[in-house]
């Protein structure tokens, strides 16, 4: 059995209501798992993007870009696979930290550029952090001996860089 790879795709689709559900049940039919999802109001009224972070086999990767665009209210699909599109994602952290432990999670705060929002007299703390995925990975995975209470993440969004590949064909559905 091949190895399920982590895969992103970026949609702009009429924003109608049950599109999600009928993008969802391309992945599933496919046996690939949504592990974040993004969905917002684009650029053009009446048009939504939606960033999905999906895991799967490779094989299947193709088929999905095609079903999804075969898809009445899908207007573009985007798979982001040998490309760098700039790319954020934003968590909410709450720590319980002791004595020497809270400057810890100052300290590593201050280095990946993460806002101190709560801080309570008991302890507890909660961090908001924006950037990469990775870079969120990294803080987390750096947070112990604070103790990890809550854990928020938005899932990534993502844009192509330079001139957009779908605004000639909303323009052209309007």
């Amino acid at each position: 059995m091949t190895p399920a790879e982590t895969y992103t795709f970026s949609l702009v689709t009429r924003d109608r209501p049950g599109v999600l559900v009928r993008i969802a049940l391309v992945f599933a039919r496919r046996g690939y798992n949504i592990e974040s999802l993004a969905v917002s109001p684009g650029a053009a009224k009446g048009f939504a993007r939606m960033t999905i972070l999906s895991r799967g086999a490779p094989a299947n990767v193709e088929q999905i870009v095609k079903q999804l665009g075969k898809l009445v209210d899908v207007v573009f699909v985007t798979d982001h696979r040998g490309e760098q599109p700039v790319e954020v994602e934003s968590a909410l952290i709450k720590l319980r930290c002791e004595g020497n432990q809270r400057q810890h999670a100052l300290t590593l705060a201050e280095r990946y550029g993460a806002g101190v929002e709560d801080d309570d007299s008991a302890g507890r703390m909660i961090l908001v952090a924006h950037g990469p995925s990775a870079s969120i990975d990294a803080l987390v995975n750096e947070l112990p001996p604070c103790k990890l209470e809550e854990l928020v993440r938005s899932g990534k969004v993502v844009m192509d860089r330079g001139p957009s590949r779908f605004e000639h064909i909303i323009q052209g559905r309007h």
